[in-house]
């Protein structure tokens, strides 16, 4: 684990595996830190570098003052891999790391040799919808909304069989900042990547989960179908972070994706 400064933000990085092999980055969601790619970074254990590191704002990286901005997320992101020297990689991205995915791709088509989109899209929610989860949060803190978040981050299934490690994900939560909770907020709130993504060109692999409330299968469809010969896999009975509740079936949509595209 280390801290690096990108884009004038201290973030905290994971980096491991040699050097040489290919590089994967993980950015992962609003509310969440770098630990939920853990079971999904040790399956590519051994055979890639893998980069994994906390949005501004999140887990142990530097929380500056806000609003955010989806080109902010993305300047971070770019100057990471400038700073560790990576000029090639795959990115897999959750959520608003999807955005960032996004971003970048579109930003450093040279760069971003292949992305993974998980529960995510070129637009999510509203304006209003964002100030109004904004406004809630600054009146009375992340921990008034945590139980409708959990519902949509998790499955029905998935909370009543595993409360403890429900626990551990509801901590998570509330104990980002508010700061670099809202800020992200306000960067969703802008964002509409619709244009810029229907120009991509590279392979794409776009996953939903079935019981997704944050971003429904049919939005995340919706973005797959801007994306000429993008892939779209449905991970059925799981919610907005299929990497923590199916991780097993995450990896094997990934597996197939890169073995179609020659990328391991």
């Amino acid at each position: 684990m280390q801290m690096i400064r990108a884009n004038g933000v201290c973030l905290h990085v994971s980096d491991s595996g040699e050097q040489h092999l290919p590089v994967l980055v993980f950015a992962n969601s609003l509310g969440t830190d770098f630990r939920s790619w853990d079971r999904v970074a040790a399956h590519y254990s051994g055979r890639f570098r893998i980069l994994r590191y906390d949005m501004r704002g999140h887990g142990m990286s530097e929380c500056p003052d806000g609003p955010y901005s989806i080109e902010d997320l993305v300047a971070d992101l770019d100057q990471l891999l400038a700073a560790l020297g990576i000029t090639y990689a795959i990115v897999v991205g959750l959520s608003v790391g999807g955005l960032v995915a996004q971003g970048l791709a579109a930003l450093r088509p040279g760069l971003v040799r292949a992305a993974v989109l998980s529960n995510t899209a070129a637009k999510v929610g509203t304006a209003e919808m964002w100030a109004q989860r904004i406004a809630a949060i600054e009146a009375a803190g992340i921990a008034s909304l945590s139980e409708p978040i959990l519902e949509r981050w998790f499955s029905a299934a998935f909370r009543k069989s595993r409360p403890e490690e429900l626990s551990g994900w509801r901590a998570m939560l509330t104990r980002t900042t508010r700061e670099g909770y809202t800020g992200i907020c306000h960067a969703l709130a802008g964002a509409d990547l619709t244009a810029s993504t229907a120009k991509l060109k590279l392979p794409v692999l776009v996953i939903a989960g079935s019981e997704d409330g944050s971003t429904p299968p049919d939005l995340v469809r919706g973005t797959a179908d801007l994306i000429e010969g993008s892939r779209f896999t449905l991970i059925e009975g799981v919610g907005h972070i299929p990497c923590v509740e199916a991780p097993e079936a995450f990896c094997a949509a990934v597996d197939t994706f890169l073995e179609e595209h020659s990328l391991v």
